[in-house]
């Protein structure tokens, strides 16, 4: 029987420009750290957490770690004693799925000290009932690829049907995180509640060229599919620098640009790494330029997604 088990899980991008809500992929950048120990007594704490400026909730019912913990152990069956340890390695609102990740790396540890009694794809209804504790909805399009690995498609929720994509070789993500936090309260403030039936078309049309396009590994094709008309628009102007940034990075060799999540991050595809450094260079001028500060992150697409670290008996 093990006595702690510790897991990483992944940052992901969510919408992916024309996959408003339905898709998503992680990457290898960066992510989040959960350490779960056996205790004698039944229950769950959270005995620490790091990193994240001391903004996070430790109460079991309010804690993104524990709800998803909880709502594990209420289907297992029993009541087990845990102690959860986090190590944020994600900034909080910065539309790389944050508490996504904090969820996911919860429950791979959590279900590996229990002898793994769940498949993976069984641990996501208890990621997604912590996605709504933290955020408010139930969204999946982080969540579901911090927990898969790779490009996933969220085709329903009643019932849920997840689906795994292909992901091409070669393809290149860049992500661009500017230096102040945005809610995702207020970035879903600012939708429309209905959209016209043109711009219902063009999505419909962006999202199966996107799909097509990983499949037949046609990067042309991925470029092209990369427009969102429903909500990119209206996220945009909350971002500054949105428009120049996107310019000077197609210019650099993006495929296209997007926003991550919510935002503020934006992110970039591009096929191969070797355009990377020229639009970084890009971007960080452009943020200068506004008096805003930028981390840049390159990576490959994660296709395994959330992984065990370390395991002690």
């Amino acid at each position: 029987m093990m006595r702690s088990v510790k897991a990483f899980a992944p940052a992901t991008v969510a919408n992916v420009s024309c996959g408003f809500d339905i898709l998503g992929f992680p990457i290898d950048a960066m992510g989040d750290y959960v350490e779960v120990t056996r205790r004698d007594r039944p229950g769950l704490r959270v005995v620490s957490i790091e990193d994240d400026g001391g903004k996070l909730p430790w109460e079991v019912e309010k804690n993104t770690c524990a709800v998803a913990i909880q709502a594990m152990l209420e289907s297992y069956g029993k009541q087990v004693g845990m102690d959860i340890a986090l190590r944020k390695g994600l900034p909080l609102g910065s539309g790389m799925g944050s508490s996504a990740a904090s969820a996911v790396a919860a429950l791979v540890a959590a279900n590996r000290l229990l002898g793994d009694p769940f498949e993976r794809k069984d641990l996501l209804p208890f990621a997604i009932v912590a996605e709504k504790a933290a955020c408010g909805a139930g969204h999946a399009d982080n969540v579901a690829p911090s927990l898969l690995g790779g490009f996933v498609l969220i085709r329903d929720y009643h019932p849920l049907d997840v689906i795994k994509l292909h992901v091409p070789k070669g393809l290149y993500c860049t992500l661009l995180h500017p230096h102040f936090e945005l809610n995702t309260s207020d970035s879903r403030s600012v939708l429309r509640d209905s959209i016209p039936l043109k711009h219902s078309t063009i999505q419909s049309g962006n999202v199966a060229g996107f799909v097509s396009g990983l499949y037949q590994e046609d990067f042309e094709l991925i470029s092209r599919s990369m427009r969102d008309v429903i909500a990119e628009p209206y996220r945009a102007v909350l971002i500054p620098g949105f428009y120049e940034v996107r310019e000077s990075l197609k210019a650099a060799g993006a495929l296209g640009m997007g926003i991550s999540g919510s935002g503020p991050t934006l992110f970039a595809l591009s096929k191969g790494s070797e355009q990377t450094a020229a639009m970084a260079k890009a971007a960080e001028e452009i943020y200068e330029g506004i008096g805003l500060g930028v981390d840049v992150y390159f990576s490959a697409i994660n296709t395994v997604g959330a992984y065990v670290l370390e395991e002690k008996n």
